[in-house]
């Protein structure tokens, strides 16, 4: 079985290499060419779908009828393998991701994220403001952002999530846009953050949870809409990892 492991991991890691350096020059253009950006995004996109499809691995989507088109959104997702960045390309329209700074240090993988998406250190106070402009900026244009409110991965008991930071729903509040929370059911378990980088042959699944209204909220309402969001996902992963009462644990806000 670990041998399997270790053949598929390595094909699906080299369709990764192969496609990606096919894509690069089209990132590159869509990164130089003002105004560009969205279309180097949309091909990002289309290389998510593809990847999945030439390593074989079925992806079940939820809930696409609630995301409206033309209408810019935060969608905040659960964190717990390097898969969910893929996975959440299956969104539909304009998706700007904000990850960690960490990413664009990635030789040519890091290029194209720091120049189609927002990279965050998220030890600095500047670096996070710059960030909030930035993803106003995009949300002002009609594009979407993508946040893993966690934080990065940072739990070592999937499915249980560890809390979620404000910045999404600080986000939220300020631009008066709806909040999708999505549940990447699975990831944890097709590739788990043990460091060994195995994929398991498993059907992925995501969930578009139906957006949450911020009209006329205000930063007092920003816990509520938070926790709000934290309990969406987290009873999801719950219901769908098939989780006895004994062993559900609520991770309580400092």
């Amino acid at each position: 079985m670990v041998i399997l492991r270790g053949l598929y991991s390595i094909y699906a890691l080299l369709v990764f290499l192969i496609t990606f350096m096919i894509l690069f020059p089209v990132f590159c253009v869509a990164a130089w060419v003002p105004g560009w950006q969205k279309y180097g995004r949309v091909v990002n996109q289309f290389w998510a779908r593809i990847y999945f499809i030439l390593i074989g691995m079925p992806i079940q989507i939820e809930g696409k009828e609630h995301i409206q088109k033309g209408q810019p959104y935060i969608f905040v997702a659960n964190h717990f393998s390097y898969l969910d960045i893929p996975f959440m390309g299956f969104l539909p329209g304009d998706v700007v991701f904000v990850g960690k700074s960490s990413i664009a240090k990635i030789p040519l993988f890091g290029y194209y994220f720091k120049k189609l998406h927002i990279a965050v250190d998220r030890s600095s106070l500047k670096s996070r403001g710059e960030v909030f402009i930035k993803a106003k900026k995009a949300i002002s244009q009609g594009s979407s952002i993508v946040i893993f409110p966690e934080g990065g991965i940072t739990t070592g008991e999937p499915p249980h999530m560890n809390r979620f930071k404000d910045g999404a729903f600080s986000l939220a509040i300020d631009k008066q846009i709806p909040l999708i929370p999505v549940t990447l059911s699975f990831n944890h378990l097709i590739l788990p953050d043990d460091g060994r980088l195995l994929l398991n042959f498993k059907k992925g699944k995501i969930v578009i949870h139906p957006p949450l209204v911020t009209d006329g909220m205000t930063s007092k309402d920003l816990p509520a809409l938070r926790e709000k969001c934290y309990e969406i996902i987290q009873n999801q992963l719950w219901k769908d990892n098939q989780l006895p009462e004994s062993e559900k644990t609520i991770i309580k806000s400092v």
